[in-house]
């Protein structure tokens, strides 16, 4: 994969692009802060090399709040479908909803003290690079504490198709799926099929129900 790192830690940014390097991977660019993320990307794809995945941490300079998430956001505008993954130090779950709230595929959400294993990191970038939506489950778990009093079909859901509904939204595919909660692969389409039927997602060729289904459980969709 071509790669695109934003890190305002020197220390961190080093070792992930040196990471990256040592798996095979080309990082194409690693810089401090969310103008330097834009001016990089967009120098990249005028000379024919857009990354397949952008990393960024949320808060970078000068203020330390949301330039990391304004630079992706800006960059997927320029590029619809740009996969990106925000690697940040807090659940910032008012961030990780503008990031779900359009097109949620090829979007991740990571927390940096729970990334404990350099191949899971590396996997869920590779996840997030194929067009999959992958989130840390303490990040799915506070969406959906923020989003519990919305009247949105989610309270006629069974607790399996709730814990099938949790994983996808940490972006697990249905094999996945099956294997983690000892189903079979018919069993997990069944509660999928369910799941789409309760929250009033009828087949449409124009929508993705998966990820309109994920965003209606994270409270990130109207």
């Amino acid at each position: 994969m071509r790669v695109v790192l934003a890190e305002d830690s020197a220390i961190l940014r080093d070792g992930l692009a040196a990471l990256l390097g040592r798996r095979g991977h080309d990082v194409g660019a690693a810089v401090g802060d969310g103008d330097a993320l834009v001016a990089q990307v967009r120098t990249l794809a005028a000379a024919g090399a857009l990354p397949d995945v952008v990393v960024a941490d949320v808060r970078m300079p000068p203020s330390h709040t949301d330039e990391g998430l304004r630079a992706v956001l800006a960059l997927r505008a320029d590029h619809p479908g740009l996969p990106v993954l925000l690697f940040s130090q807090w659940v910032e779950t008012r961030y990780a909803s503008r990031l779900l709230a359009g097109d949620a595929r090829g979007v991740g959400y990571l927390l940096k003290d729970r990334v404990a294993d350099v191949g899971e990191f590396v996997a869920a970038l590779g996840r997030v690079a194929a067009g999959e939506t992958v989130l840390d489950p303490e990040v799915v778990g506070q969406l959906l504490n923020a989003s519990r009093s919305r009247d949105d079909g989610l309270d006629t859901l069974t607790p399996r198709e709730r814990q099938v509904l949790d994983l996808m939204a940490q972006g697990r595919s249905n094999g996945a799926i099956a294997e983690a909660l000892f189903l079979s692969y018919g069993a997990v389409e069944k509660n999928v099929a369910a799941i789409f039927t309760k929250l009033r997602l009828p087949p449409d060729a124009a929508d993705h129900r998966r990820v309109l289904a994920v965003l209606r459980y994270l409270g990130a969709a109207g």
